[in-house]
């Protein structure tokens, strides 16, 4: 980011601005109608936990570009390490001649990704991409066909993706036919998750039986190539399963020949105030899919897992062009050494120490608040009628439109649209950040 760019919230013109609502106008005039946006507004500068409009608007991030720009946008080191990088080359194509970042991002992500067997690691440019290849890589190794998938899960918008993710509008509506092959099984969601009408919940063994139930009966694990799961739910709700239901989805892997993907596209590379949500519980899955966090904003992705299962596919059976490039490479080392030099694992946990007491006082003082959840810098409320715990979809729009308009960046999520979630960038300031909740508490007061 610019060492010049003042950590504050400021508003020096209506949300959106002039100049904003003229691009906005051109982006209508240019581009497909079915690319949406959040805010009607236009950046030009971003870092810290502040991103700046074209009308001199500056507004909190409490978004970090979907769980993106973790270490911060624009962080000093991946500037430098892609500036140098683009000085020396652009592309080869790793396929071609290959280079050594590519490397050392592979040898960084087998060393930090959980479990201490040996790994292999391959890259690709998207969170859909590595997915997709993930499923390609396990059914290269069991020569089984089917991938169970669960309830509100989000995989990405591909065509294997799209059947992978669970909410149709807008990410599957009128798109299909989807691939074949993929069965959904159900997840634990705590706050929904009772066992009977006194209010028991559902506790994560329970729940892993019953979708091991749903499993064996509806798939078999004789046809089953690979079971994915998000450890924590990023568009559906972030949706934290209940403790021991990961660990016991994966020993059936691991009994049944299965292979455990986990897919920590939004959760990985020290969001939940672990470098991967799985280590929470000490889950070490088959293969793990990153991207997002891993480059500081750069297109980067990866399937990092089990040597033998990693290198079941034949030579040239993996790959892509952009696959890997020398830039998001070089941001993808830059932002790890981040991560790593200035403690930003433990500064997750700080944030998330910070928002939630705020939160559950919120929650206590709202019974429109149903849930607060989430962990580290991932965090979520859920928001219901009163009274009720029905979703209620219109009251997160409204909340998060009066955030948008006093200057903070929030974004909803969910399978029934009433999820408000909070991805603030690691490098965001305890000041900047309870300012930012204020904002939200006082939304939360003008809808009641």
């Amino acid at each position: 980011m610019s060492a010049s760019l003042p950590q504050v919230r400021q508003l020096v013109t209506a949300i959106p601005g002039p100049r904003s609502i003229e691009l906005m106008s051109r982006k209508t005039s240019a581009v497909a109608r079915g690319v949406g946006t959040t805010l009607p507004v236009f950046a030009v500068e971003a870092g810290g936990g502040v991103v700046k409009d074209v009308d001199g608007n500056s507004l909190i991030d409490l978004g970090s570009g979907i769980a993106v720009t973790t270490v911060g946008n624009s962080a000093p080191r991946v500037v430098e390490a892609v500036r140098e990088q683009v000085e020396a080359f652009t592309h080869t194509c790793f396929m071609i001649t290959p280079y050594e970042g590519y490397v050392a991002v592979a040898e960084a992500l087998n060393r930090l990704t959980p479990g201490d067997h040996d790994k292999r690691s391959a890259l690709f440019n998207s969170g859909a991409e590595a997915v997709e290849n993930a499923i390609k890589i396990a059914r290269a190794h069991t020569g089984r066909q089917a991938v169970v998938v669960f309830d509100h899960a989000y995989h990405g918008r591909t065509n294997l993706t799209m059947a992978m993710t669970a909410k149709s509008m807008p990410y599957k509506s009128g798109f299909g036919p989807f691939a074949p092959e993929v069965y959904r099984a159900p997840l634990s969601y705590p706050y929904r998750d009772r066992l009977d009408s006194s209010g028991t919940y559902v506790d994560g063994t329970t729940a892993a039986q019953r979708a091991i139930s749903v499993i064996e009966k509806q798939v078999g694990a004789e046809n089953l190539a690979a079971v994915v799961i998000e450890p924590i739910q990023g568009e559906g709700g972030f949706i934290v399963p209940a403790d021991g239901f990961l660990p016991a989805l994966a020993q059936w892997c691991t009994d049944n020949g299965v292979v455990f993907v986990a897919d920590e596209v939004q959760t990985g590379f020290a969001r939940t105030g672990a470098m991967f949500a799985c280590d929470h519980e000490g889950v070490v899955p088959d293969l793990i899919v990153t991207a997002k966090g891993i480059a500081g904003g750069l297109p980067l992705s990866a399937v990092t897992g089990r040597a033998d299962v990693m290198d079941a596919s034949h030579v040239s059976g993996l790959g892509g062009t952009y696959g890997g490039n020398p830039l998001a490479c070089a941001a993808a080392l830059a932002t790890i050494e981040t991560i790593e030099h200035d403690g930003l694992v433990d500064r997750a946990g700080e944030i998330e120490r910070l928002m939630m007491p705020v939160l559950h006082r919120l929650q206590a003082d709202d019974d429109r608040i149903g849930d607060v959840r989430g962990r580290g810098a991932m965090i979520a409320v859920e928001l219901v009628k009163a009274g009720t715990d029905e979703p209620d979809a219109d009251l997160a729009r409204t909340v998060a439109a009066s955030a948008h308009q006093a200057g903070v960046i929030v974004l909803t999520c969910g399978t029934f649209g009433n999820v408000l979630r909070f991805l603030p960038p690691l490098s965001i300031s305890d000041e900047l950040l309870t300012e930012g909740l204020q904002v939200l508490i006082d939304a939360f007061e003008e809808t009641k």
